[in-house]
Protein backbone atom coordinates (compact mmCIF):
# COMPACT_ATOMS: atom_id res chain seq x y z
CA UNK A 1 0.00 0.00 0.00
CA UNK A 2 0.89 3.81 -0.66
CA UNK A 3 0.63 6.53 1.08
CA UNK A 4 1.78 10.12 0.41
CA UNK A 5 4.51 9.98 2.41
CA UNK A 6 5.29 5.82 3.31
CA UNK A 7 5.34 2.31 1.87
CA UNK A 8 3.36 -0.08 3.72
CA UNK A 9 3.90 -3.76 2.92
CA UNK A 10 1.28 -6.62 4.08
CA UNK A 11 3.43 -9.65 5.05
CA UNK A 12 0.90 -11.23 7.14
CA UNK A 13 0.83 -11.58 9.95
CA UNK A 14 3.15 -8.97 10.40
CA UNK A 15 3.15 -5.25 7.99
CA UNK A 16 6.44 -3.20 7.50
CA UNK A 17 5.75 0.77 6.99
CA UNK A 18 8.98 2.17 5.16
CA UNK A 19 9.03 6.16 5.11
CA UNK A 20 9.84 7.95 2.06
CA UNK A 21 13.06 10.09 1.27
CA UNK A 22 11.09 13.53 0.84
CA UNK A 23 10.79 16.63 2.16
CA UNK A 24 7.16 18.37 2.27
CA UNK A 25 8.31 21.14 4.38
CA UNK A 26 5.89 20.13 7.25
CA UNK A 27 7.51 17.15 7.05
CA UNK A 28 11.36 16.26 6.39
CA UNK A 29 12.44 12.56 5.72
CA UNK A 30 15.35 13.40 3.45
CA UNK A 31 18.24 11.49 5.07
CA UNK A 32 18.79 7.70 6.50
CA UNK A 33 19.09 9.54 9.88
CA UNK A 34 15.43 11.49 9.88
CA UNK A 35 13.59 8.19 8.73
CA UNK A 36 15.39 6.73 11.70
CA UNK A 37 14.78 9.29 14.20
CA UNK A 38 11.11 9.64 12.82
CA UNK A 39 10.87 5.44 13.22
CA UNK A 40 11.58 5.83 16.60
CA UNK A 41 9.05 8.82 17.61
CA UNK A 42 6.29 6.52 15.26
CA UNK A 43 6.69 3.64 17.70
CA UNK A 44 6.84 5.86 20.99
CA UNK A 45 4.44 7.87 20.28
CA UNK A 46 1.71 5.07 18.91
CA UNK A 47 2.44 2.70 21.72
CA UNK A 48 0.70 5.50 24.12
CA UNK A 49 -2.94 4.34 22.35
CA UNK A 50 -1.87 0.97 20.18
CA UNK A 51 1.11 -0.99 21.82
CA UNK A 52 -0.39 -3.95 20.61
CA UNK A 53 0.17 -3.30 17.31
CA UNK A 54 3.54 -1.25 17.46
CA UNK A 55 6.13 -3.47 18.02
CA UNK A 56 10.22 -2.91 16.69
CA UNK A 57 12.16 -0.65 14.38
CA UNK A 58 14.10 -3.38 12.46
CA UNK A 59 17.03 -2.22 9.76
CA UNK A 60 17.32 -3.35 6.29
CA UNK A 61 20.37 -4.02 4.72
CA UNK A 62 21.82 -3.71 1.10
CA UNK A 63 23.24 -7.25 0.52
CA UNK A 64 25.39 -8.70 -2.68
CA UNK A 65 21.94 -11.03 -3.31
CA UNK A 66 19.56 -7.46 -2.70
CA UNK A 67 17.95 -6.06 0.49
CA UNK A 68 17.50 -8.43 3.59
CA UNK A 69 16.27 -8.06 7.25
CA UNK A 70 19.65 -9.97 8.29
CA UNK A 71 22.87 -8.01 8.23
CA UNK A 72 24.63 -10.79 6.44
CA UNK A 73 27.96 -7.74 6.37
CA UNK A 74 25.86 -5.58 4.11
CA UNK A 75 25.13 -1.36 5.36
CA UNK A 76 22.17 -0.50 6.62
CA UNK A 77 20.73 1.56 4.23
CA UNK A 78 16.99 2.11 5.12
CA UNK A 79 14.92 1.15 8.63
CA UNK A 80 11.44 -0.25 8.53
CA UNK A 81 8.38 0.33 11.12
CA UNK A 82 7.79 -3.13 12.88
CA UNK A 83 3.79 -3.59 13.24
CA UNK A 84 1.17 -6.12 13.99
CA UNK A 85 -0.87 -6.57 11.26
CA UNK A 86 -4.99 -5.68 12.09
CA UNK A 87 -7.67 -7.90 10.29
CA UNK A 88 -10.10 -6.56 7.68
CA UNK A 89 -13.57 -6.27 8.36
CA UNK A 90 -13.24 -4.34 11.45
CA UNK A 91 -12.41 -0.71 10.11
CA UNK A 92 -14.98 1.60 10.48
CA UNK A 93 -15.67 2.60 6.90
CA UNK A 94 -16.00 -1.20 5.97
CA UNK A 95 -18.56 -1.47 9.62
CA UNK A 96 -20.39 1.88 8.10
CA UNK A 97 -21.05 -0.17 4.53
CA UNK A 98 -22.88 -2.86 6.82
CA UNK A 99 -24.54 -0.31 8.80
CA UNK A 100 -22.56 -1.52 11.84
CA UNK A 101 -21.47 1.87 13.97
CA UNK A 102 -23.75 3.44 16.59
CA UNK A 103 -23.78 4.99 19.64
CA UNK A 104 -22.13 1.96 21.58
CA UNK A 105 -19.08 1.73 18.89
CA UNK A 106 -19.16 5.84 19.18
CA UNK A 107 -18.71 5.40 23.00
CA UNK A 108 -15.94 2.95 23.05
CA UNK A 109 -13.81 5.26 20.74
CA UNK A 110 -14.80 8.76 23.53
CA UNK A 111 -13.99 6.58 25.99
CA UNK A 112 -10.59 5.27 24.86
CA UNK A 113 -9.95 8.99 24.06
CA UNK A 114 -10.99 10.59 27.35
CA UNK A 115 -8.27 8.07 29.14
CA UNK A 116 -5.65 8.98 26.42
CA UNK A 117 -6.09 12.69 26.56
CA UNK A 118 -6.52 12.64 30.61
CA UNK A 119 -3.32 10.96 30.71
CA UNK A 120 -1.11 13.28 28.77
CA UNK A 121 0.48 16.28 30.66
CA UNK A 122 -0.60 19.61 28.82
CA UNK A 123 2.66 21.83 29.42
CA UNK A 124 3.00 25.42 28.96
CA UNK A 125 5.43 24.54 26.14
CA UNK A 126 2.19 22.66 24.77
CA UNK A 127 -0.62 24.91 25.36
CA UNK A 128 0.49 27.57 23.80
CA UNK A 129 0.22 25.75 20.58
CA UNK A 130 -3.88 26.85 21.16
CA UNK A 131 -3.10 30.47 20.79
CA UNK A 132 -4.63 32.05 17.45
CA UNK A 133 -1.08 33.21 16.93
CA UNK A 134 0.45 29.64 16.78
CA UNK A 135 -2.81 27.75 15.46
CA UNK A 136 -1.95 30.64 11.94
CA UNK A 137 1.23 29.29 11.56
CA UNK A 138 -0.96 25.58 10.47
CA UNK A 139 -3.59 26.98 8.47
CA UNK A 140 -1.76 29.92 6.98
CA UNK A 141 0.83 26.85 5.78
CA UNK A 142 -1.98 24.95 4.58
CA UNK A 143 -3.27 27.68 2.41
CA UNK A 144 -0.18 27.94 1.19
CA UNK A 145 0.60 24.43 0.34
CA UNK A 146 -2.53 24.22 -1.54
CA UNK A 147 -2.11 27.51 -3.86
CA UNK A 148 -0.91 25.65 -7.07
CA UNK A 149 -4.31 23.25 -6.57
CA UNK A 150 -6.82 27.07 -7.56
CA UNK A 151 -8.69 26.49 -9.82
CA UNK A 152 -7.65 22.81 -10.08
CA UNK A 153 -9.58 20.90 -6.93
CA UNK A 154 -10.76 24.02 -5.60
CA UNK A 155 -12.24 27.03 -6.47
CA UNK A 156 -10.60 30.58 -6.25
CA UNK A 157 -13.79 31.37 -4.86
CA UNK A 158 -13.76 28.86 -2.15
CA UNK A 159 -10.57 29.03 -1.26
CA UNK A 160 -10.78 33.10 -0.27
CA UNK A 161 -13.74 32.24 1.52
CA UNK A 162 -12.37 30.01 3.48
CA UNK A 163 -9.15 31.39 4.21
CA UNK A 164 -11.68 34.64 4.59
CA UNK A 165 -13.60 32.51 7.38
CA UNK A 166 -10.28 30.72 9.09
CA UNK A 167 -8.20 34.53 9.88
CA UNK A 168 -12.23 36.04 11.03
CA UNK A 169 -12.41 33.46 13.13
CA UNK A 170 -9.28 33.96 14.73
CA UNK A 171 -9.83 37.84 15.01
CA UNK A 172 -13.67 37.02 16.19
CA UNK A 173 -13.23 34.36 18.50
CA UNK A 174 -9.54 35.29 20.51
CA UNK A 175 -11.37 34.85 23.83
CA UNK A 176 -12.53 31.96 23.13
CA UNK A 177 -9.17 30.32 22.14
CA UNK A 178 -7.66 31.64 25.67
CA UNK A 179 -10.61 29.96 27.44
CA UNK A 180 -9.40 26.56 26.08
CA UNK A 181 -6.12 26.95 26.99
CA UNK A 182 -6.94 28.01 30.54
CA UNK A 183 -9.30 24.99 30.63
CA UNK A 184 -5.96 22.90 29.75
CA UNK A 185 -8.26 21.85 26.73
CA UNK A 186 -4.84 21.77 24.50
CA UNK A 187 -2.89 18.40 24.70
CA UNK A 188 -0.60 16.22 23.10
CA UNK A 189 -3.03 14.67 21.11
CA UNK A 190 -3.29 12.01 18.68
CA UNK A 191 -3.51 14.92 15.54
CA UNK A 192 -4.48 12.23 12.58
CA UNK A 193 -7.50 10.82 14.31
CA UNK A 194 -9.89 9.71 11.19
CA UNK A 195 -11.94 6.22 10.07
CA UNK A 196 -9.02 4.75 8.68
CA UNK A 197 -6.72 4.56 11.82
CA UNK A 198 -9.57 3.08 13.76
CA UNK A 199 -9.78 -0.55 14.39
CA UNK A 200 -12.90 -1.61 17.11
CA UNK A 201 -14.00 -5.38 16.97
CA UNK A 202 -15.85 -6.83 19.61
CA UNK A 203 -13.26 -7.03 21.77
CA UNK A 204 -11.21 -5.20 20.88
CA UNK A 205 -10.15 -1.04 19.96
CA UNK A 206 -6.99 -0.02 18.71
CA UNK A 207 -6.03 3.99 17.67
CA UNK A 208 -2.90 3.93 15.59
CA UNK A 209 -0.62 5.85 13.37
CA UNK A 210 -0.73 9.26 14.85
CA UNK A 211 1.83 11.85 13.80
CA UNK A 212 5.18 11.82 14.63
CA UNK A 213 7.07 13.83 12.07
CA UNK A 214 5.63 17.43 13.05
CA UNK A 215 4.88 18.34 17.10
CA UNK A 216 2.87 21.33 16.33
CA UNK A 217 0.35 18.54 14.33
CA UNK A 218 -0.01 17.03 17.84
CA UNK A 219 0.19 19.88 20.11
CA UNK A 220 -3.90 20.38 19.74
CA UNK A 221 -6.98 21.20 21.42
CA UNK A 222 -8.93 18.09 21.69
CA UNK A 223 -11.51 19.53 19.73
CA UNK A 224 -9.77 19.86 16.82
CA UNK A 225 -8.36 16.09 17.47
CA UNK A 226 -12.67 15.11 17.81
CA UNK A 227 -12.90 16.88 15.10
CA UNK A 228 -11.17 15.30 12.86
CA UNK A 229 -12.99 12.05 12.78
CA UNK A 230 -16.44 14.03 13.15
CA UNK A 231 -15.31 15.62 9.47
CA UNK A 232 -15.06 11.95 8.15
CA UNK A 233 -18.34 11.05 9.62
CA UNK A 234 -19.60 14.09 7.44
CA UNK A 235 -17.81 13.15 4.57
CA UNK A 236 -19.04 9.77 4.97
CA UNK A 237 -22.45 11.03 4.66
CA UNK A 238 -23.49 10.22 8.61
CA UNK A 239 -23.43 13.65 10.04
CA UNK A 240 -25.61 11.64 12.31
CA UNK A 241 -23.06 10.15 13.61
CA UNK A 242 -20.71 13.28 13.43
CA UNK A 243 -23.09 15.16 15.92
CA UNK A 244 -23.25 12.08 17.90
CA UNK A 245 -19.53 11.83 18.35
CA UNK A 246 -19.18 15.59 18.95
CA UNK A 247 -22.26 15.91 21.67
CA UNK A 248 -21.61 12.50 23.33
CA UNK A 249 -17.82 13.73 23.66
CA UNK A 250 -18.76 17.41 25.14
CA UNK A 251 -20.42 15.62 27.51
CA UNK A 252 -18.18 13.03 28.51
CA UNK A 253 -14.74 15.33 28.42
CA UNK A 254 -17.22 17.98 30.41
CA UNK A 255 -16.47 20.32 27.88
CA UNK A 256 -19.38 21.85 26.41
CA UNK A 257 -17.17 24.54 24.72
CA UNK A 258 -15.94 21.95 22.03
CA UNK A 259 -19.01 22.84 20.44
CA UNK A 260 -18.32 26.40 20.28
CA UNK A 261 -15.18 25.36 17.91
CA UNK A 262 -16.15 21.74 15.78
CA UNK A 263 -16.62 23.39 13.12
CA UNK A 264 -13.94 25.73 12.60
CA UNK A 265 -11.87 22.60 13.26
CA UNK A 266 -13.66 20.37 10.73
CA UNK A 267 -13.20 23.32 8.10
CA UNK A 268 -9.28 23.07 8.85
CA UNK A 269 -9.35 19.15 8.80
CA UNK A 270 -11.55 19.01 5.54
CA UNK A 271 -9.30 21.84 4.13
CA UNK A 272 -6.11 19.55 5.12
CA UNK A 273 -7.80 16.14 3.48
CA UNK A 274 -8.37 18.15 0.64
CA UNK A 275 -5.42 18.93 -0.09
CA UNK A 276 -3.07 15.88 1.20
CA UNK A 277 -5.57 14.62 -1.57
CA UNK A 278 -4.05 16.76 -4.09
CA UNK A 279 -0.48 16.25 -3.11
CA UNK A 280 -1.34 12.57 -3.36
CA UNK A 281 -2.54 12.82 -7.05
CA UNK A 282 0.94 14.01 -8.21
CA UNK A 283 3.32 11.81 -5.98
CA UNK A 284 1.93 8.77 -5.58
CA UNK A 285 2.09 5.98 -8.37
CA UNK A 286 -0.31 3.26 -7.62
CA UNK A 287 -3.58 5.14 -7.83
CA UNK A 288 -4.89 7.66 -10.80
CA UNK A 289 -4.42 11.37 -10.61
CA UNK A 290 -8.38 11.81 -11.78
CA UNK A 291 -9.32 9.47 -8.36
CA UNK A 292 -7.48 12.03 -6.15
CA UNK A 293 -8.80 14.57 -7.74
CA UNK A 294 -12.51 14.09 -6.92
CA UNK A 295 -11.59 12.99 -3.27
CA UNK A 296 -9.75 16.08 -3.16
CA UNK A 297 -12.77 18.45 -4.77
CA UNK A 298 -15.17 16.80 -2.28
CA UNK A 299 -12.79 16.89 0.67
CA UNK A 300 -12.78 20.98 -0.09
CA UNK A 301 -16.47 21.56 -0.87
CA UNK A 302 -17.07 20.08 2.92
CA UNK A 303 -14.53 22.36 4.05
CA UNK A 304 -15.84 25.31 2.27
CA UNK A 305 -19.83 24.28 3.67
CA UNK A 306 -18.17 24.52 6.79
CA UNK A 307 -16.93 27.47 6.24
CA UNK A 308 -20.29 29.52 5.12
CA UNK A 309 -22.93 27.47 6.57
CA UNK A 310 -21.65 25.32 9.47
CA UNK A 311 -22.85 21.79 10.21
CA UNK A 312 -26.63 21.99 9.98
CA UNK A 313 -28.18 22.08 6.86
CA UNK A 314 -29.43 25.76 5.03
CA UNK A 315 -31.67 26.68 2.54
CA UNK A 316 -30.17 29.29 0.88
CA UNK A 317 -32.87 31.46 -1.14
CA UNK A 318 -31.69 33.36 -4.25
CA UNK A 319 -34.05 36.00 -5.24
CA UNK A 320 -34.31 39.63 -6.85
CA UNK A 321 -35.81 41.81 -9.10
CA UNK A 322 -36.15 39.86 -12.61
CA UNK A 323 -33.09 39.49 -14.63
CA UNK A 324 -30.79 40.32 -11.90
CA UNK A 325 -28.99 36.98 -12.37
CA UNK A 326 -30.62 34.84 -9.86
CA UNK A 327 -30.20 31.57 -12.00
CA UNK A 328 -26.85 31.84 -12.60
CA UNK A 329 -25.61 32.52 -9.19
CA UNK A 330 -27.63 29.74 -8.10
CA UNK A 331 -26.49 27.45 -9.99
CA UNK A 332 -22.53 28.24 -9.39
CA UNK A 333 -23.40 28.35 -5.47
CA UNK A 334 -24.91 24.77 -6.14
CA UNK A 335 -21.67 23.75 -7.84
CA UNK A 336 -19.57 25.09 -5.22
CA UNK A 337 -21.14 23.76 -2.28
CA UNK A 338 -22.57 20.92 -3.76
CA UNK A 339 -25.89 21.40 -3.40
CA UNK A 340 -29.08 20.62 -5.69
CA UNK A 341 -30.77 23.58 -7.19
CA UNK A 342 -34.08 24.01 -7.52
CA UNK A 343 -35.91 27.01 -9.73
CA UNK A 344 -39.50 28.50 -9.49
CA UNK A 345 -39.32 28.88 -13.51
CA UNK A 346 -38.33 25.39 -14.44
CA UNK A 347 -41.15 23.82 -11.67
CA UNK A 348 -44.01 26.31 -13.32
CA UNK A 349 -43.32 24.92 -16.79
CA UNK A 350 -42.81 21.71 -15.89
CA UNK A 351 -46.20 21.74 -14.10
CA UNK A 352 -47.65 22.65 -16.93
CA UNK A 353 -45.85 20.33 -19.48
CA UNK A 354 -43.93 23.50 -21.08
CA UNK A 355 -41.06 22.86 -22.65
CA UNK A 356 -38.11 24.36 -20.46
CA UNK A 357 -36.77 26.77 -23.24
CA UNK A 358 -39.30 28.11 -24.96
CA UNK A 359 -41.35 31.34 -24.25
CA UNK A 360 -45.06 30.34 -22.86
CA UNK A 361 -47.65 30.69 -25.71
CA UNK A 362 -49.64 33.89 -25.43
CA UNK A 363 -52.91 32.03 -25.13
CA UNK A 364 -51.94 30.00 -21.94
CA UNK A 365 -50.16 33.07 -20.17
CA UNK A 366 -53.27 34.09 -17.85
CA UNK A 367 -53.35 30.28 -17.04
CA UNK A 368 -49.41 29.63 -16.22
CA UNK A 369 -49.26 32.92 -14.30
CA UNK A 370 -52.03 33.23 -12.15
CA UNK A 371 -52.16 33.86 -8.57
CA UNK A 372 -53.52 30.51 -8.23
CA UNK A 373 -50.43 28.78 -10.30
CA UNK A 374 -48.02 31.13 -8.84
CA UNK A 375 -48.88 29.60 -5.20
CA UNK A 376 -48.45 25.77 -6.60
CA UNK A 377 -45.02 26.99 -7.67
CA UNK A 378 -44.10 28.22 -4.91
CA UNK A 379 -45.21 25.49 -2.38
CA UNK A 380 -43.90 23.25 -5.02
CA UNK A 381 -40.19 24.77 -4.56
CA UNK A 382 -40.16 24.87 -0.87
CA UNK A 383 -41.34 21.36 -0.76
CA UNK A 384 -38.55 20.27 -3.22
CA UNK A 385 -36.09 22.06 -1.11
CA UNK A 386 -37.29 20.97 2.35
CA UNK A 387 -37.12 17.49 0.87
CA UNK A 388 -33.36 17.81 -0.24
CA UNK A 389 -32.57 18.74 3.20
CA UNK A 390 -33.45 15.64 4.45
CA UNK A 391 -31.03 14.00 2.43
CA UNK A 392 -28.20 17.06 1.98
CA UNK A 393 -26.72 19.89 3.91
CA UNK A 394 -28.33 21.99 2.07
CA UNK A 395 -30.10 23.19 -0.93
CA UNK A 396 -30.36 26.26 -3.29
CA UNK A 397 -33.67 28.12 -4.30
CA UNK A 398 -33.75 30.17 -7.70
CA UNK A 399 -36.98 32.67 -7.43
CA UNK A 400 -37.90 36.25 -7.47
CA UNK A 401 -39.91 35.95 -3.80
CA UNK A 402 -41.01 39.33 -5.07
CA UNK A 403 -44.49 39.49 -2.77
CA UNK A 404 -44.70 39.43 0.95
CA UNK A 405 -46.81 36.55 0.76
CA UNK A 406 -44.17 34.52 -0.46
CA UNK A 407 -41.66 35.08 1.46
CA UNK A 408 -43.80 34.53 4.72
CA UNK A 409 -44.85 31.19 3.26
CA UNK A 410 -41.03 30.60 3.19
CA UNK A 411 -40.70 31.35 6.50
CA UNK A 412 -44.06 29.50 7.48
CA UNK A 413 -42.58 26.27 6.27
CA UNK A 414 -39.33 26.32 6.72
CA UNK A 415 -40.33 27.13 10.71
CA UNK A 416 -42.34 24.16 10.81
CA UNK A 417 -39.58 21.68 9.32
CA UNK A 418 -37.28 23.52 11.49
CA UNK A 419 -35.03 24.35 8.55
CA UNK A 420 -32.72 27.04 8.52
CA UNK A 421 -33.08 29.70 5.90
CA UNK A 422 -31.05 32.21 4.36
CA UNK A 423 -31.99 34.91 1.74
CA UNK A 424 -29.71 36.39 -0.46
CA UNK A 425 -31.92 39.49 -2.58
CA UNK A 426 -29.62 40.37 -5.55
CA UNK A 427 -29.42 44.41 -6.49
CA UNK A 428 -28.41 45.52 -10.34
CA UNK A 429 -28.86 48.62 -11.66
CA UNK A 430 -31.93 49.28 -13.97
CA UNK A 431 -29.86 49.98 -16.82
CA UNK A 432 -28.11 46.52 -16.56
CA UNK A 433 -31.87 44.73 -15.92
CA UNK A 434 -32.72 46.17 -19.43
CA UNK A 435 -29.90 45.01 -21.21
CA UNK A 436 -29.99 41.76 -19.69
CA UNK A 437 -33.35 41.10 -20.87
CA UNK A 438 -32.95 42.67 -24.39
CA UNK A 439 -30.56 39.94 -24.79
CA UNK A 440 -32.58 37.11 -23.83
CA UNK A 441 -34.08 37.07 -26.84
CA UNK A 442 -31.27 35.70 -28.64
CA UNK A 443 -30.48 33.20 -25.91
CA UNK A 444 -31.85 29.79 -26.88
CA UNK A 445 -31.24 28.09 -23.42
CA UNK A 446 -33.22 30.57 -21.39
CA UNK A 447 -35.62 29.22 -19.39
CA UNK A 448 -37.62 32.42 -17.96
CA UNK A 449 -40.38 33.86 -19.81
CA UNK A 450 -39.77 37.27 -18.77
CA UNK A 451 -38.53 40.05 -21.60
CA UNK A 452 -37.73 44.03 -22.05
CA UNK A 453 -41.85 44.27 -22.64
CA UNK A 454 -42.80 43.28 -19.48
CA UNK A 455 -39.77 44.67 -17.16
CA UNK A 456 -42.22 48.05 -16.09
CA UNK A 457 -45.22 45.44 -15.36
CA UNK A 458 -42.56 43.11 -13.08
CA UNK A 459 -40.56 45.82 -11.49
CA UNK A 460 -44.01 47.52 -10.29
CA UNK A 461 -44.82 44.81 -8.44
CA UNK A 462 -41.48 43.63 -6.98
CA UNK A 463 -41.87 44.24 -3.13
CA UNK A 464 -38.81 44.86 -1.50
CA UNK A 465 -37.92 42.15 1.53
CA UNK A 466 -37.80 45.35 4.01
CA UNK A 467 -39.76 42.97 6.54
CA UNK A 468 -36.47 40.45 6.77
CA UNK A 469 -33.56 41.33 8.81
CA UNK A 470 -31.93 38.18 10.51
CA UNK A 471 -32.15 36.05 7.93
CA UNK A 472 -31.50 38.57 4.69
CA UNK A 473 -28.28 39.36 2.83
CA UNK A 474 -28.39 41.98 0.49
CA UNK A 475 -25.67 41.70 -2.57
CA UNK A 476 -24.80 44.06 -5.46
CA UNK A 477 -24.95 41.68 -9.01
CA UNK A 478 -23.75 44.32 -11.51
CA UNK A 479 -20.18 42.23 -11.15
CA UNK A 480 -19.30 38.81 -13.04
CA UNK A 481 -21.28 35.88 -11.36
CA UNK A 482 -18.33 34.43 -9.87
CA UNK A 483 -17.31 38.10 -7.85
CA UNK A 484 -21.48 37.93 -7.00
CA UNK A 485 -20.84 34.52 -5.54
CA UNK A 486 -17.46 34.82 -3.94
CA UNK A 487 -19.11 37.83 -2.45
CA UNK A 488 -22.29 35.68 -1.04
CA UNK A 489 -20.18 32.92 0.38
CA UNK A 490 -17.72 35.60 2.79
CA UNK A 491 -20.89 37.18 3.53
CA UNK A 492 -22.18 33.68 4.37
CA UNK A 493 -19.00 32.88 6.11
CA UNK A 494 -19.40 36.13 8.38
CA UNK A 495 -22.24 35.86 9.70
CA UNK A 496 -20.71 31.80 10.94
CA UNK A 497 -19.16 34.49 13.28
CA UNK A 498 -21.83 35.89 14.95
Amino acid sequence: METHISWVFIASPLVFKIKKPLNLGFLDFSTLEKRHHFCQRELELNQRLAPEIYLDITPIYKTASGFSFEASGGAIVEYALKMKELPCGWFPNELLAKNLVGEKEINRVIARLHQFYESETPTPEIQEWGTPEKLKISTDENFTQAEPFVGKTISPAAFEAIRHFTNSFYAAKEKLFLERIQQHRIRDCHGDLHLDHIHITPETLSIFDCIEFNDRFRFIDIANDVAFLAMDFDFEGRSDLANLLLHNAAREFQDSGMLKVSDFYKCYRAFVRGKVQSIQGLSMKTTTPEEHANQSARYFRLALRYAVTGSEPLMLVITGRVATGKTSVALQLGTELDWPVFSSDQIRKTMAGLPLTERTPLKRHDEIYSEQTTERTYRKLLEQGLAALQSQSGAVLDATFSSRAHRELLRDECSKANARWEIVELDVDLATIRARLKARDKSADEISDARLEDFEKLNAAYEPSTELLDNLMKVSANDSVSETVKTILFQLAERQLR
